[in-house]
């Protein structure tokens, strides 16, 4: 595990990034991706999922970039567990490939969405700063080739879905089906004429009431109950 910054000079405009990979080069080339853009701070990285744990105690990134196959402990054993903790960072997940079961997974598990490790780095420090501002790093579009691709071997959970949905108020439901659409909250509240703190409340709400953590969980819901 290699630290690039210690956890007690916090400056709150900058975005604080662990990377989590089993290959050097692949974890020098996005330290270096990310040196580029001064509101990003590669605060440590590791070379497996077992390292996860600590660097994170220690660096509190605000963000983790994560392998998804990783030998010993892989990235969604890592994301599993880290997400269950109170307070956890965001995940951004790393992959070869765009449709794969265990990225699927991770997203279910938390994740705020994926990137392939061929990303060009703009769209990669975007991706960033995205996700550290609680956006969904997952296109509609993207949602449903994932989950087509998936269902082939592991059908998804419709009447589950629909159980949990089902115990949203009408207009909690719009806000949902708006979420797993790619609406942003500017774009819910033009849709639905309310004010955007009424969207963000109404969005809390639904990840309450669902017990789920993000945006990207609810559009894969919406999904998995086949409304969209």
């Amino acid at each position: 595990m290699d630290g690039e910054g210690g956890a007690d000079d916090r400056d709150p405009s900058v975005v604080r990034v662990l990377i989590v990979d089993d290959d050097p080069l692949v974890r020098a080339g996005l330290a270096m991706i990310l040196a580029g853009d001064r509101t990003i701070r590669v605060v440590g990285q590791a070379a497996d999922g077992a390292e996860v744990p600590a660097a994170v105690a220690v660096q509190r990134p605000d963000v983790v970039l994560m392998d998804i196959r990783m030998p010993g402990v892989d990235g969604l054993a890592a994301t599993e567990a880290l997400r269950r903790r109170p307070g956890a960072p965001e995940v951004l997940v790393l992959t070869t490939f765009d449709a794969d079961e265990f990225v699927l997974r991770a997203l279910r598990a938390g994740a705020s969405g994926f990137l392939l490790k061929d990303t060009p780095p703009g769209q990669i420090v975007e991706a960033v700063l995205r996700v550290a501002r609680g956006e969904a790093m997952l296109s509609p579009s993207v949602t449903r080739q994932l989950i087509a691709h998936v269902a082939v071997v592991a059908p998804p959970p419709r009447d589950r879905a629909a159980e949990l949905l089902g115990r949203l108020s009408a207009r909690e439901r719009e806000v949902a089906l708006a979420i797993a659409r790619g609406r942003t909250n500017a774009e819910i509240s033009a849709e639905l004429f309310m004010s955007v703190a009424t969207v963000k409340a109404h969005v809390s709400r639904v990840l309450a009431k669902i017990d789920l953590n993000n945006r990207v969980q609810v559009a894969l819901l919406v999904h998995d109950a086949g409304l969209v």
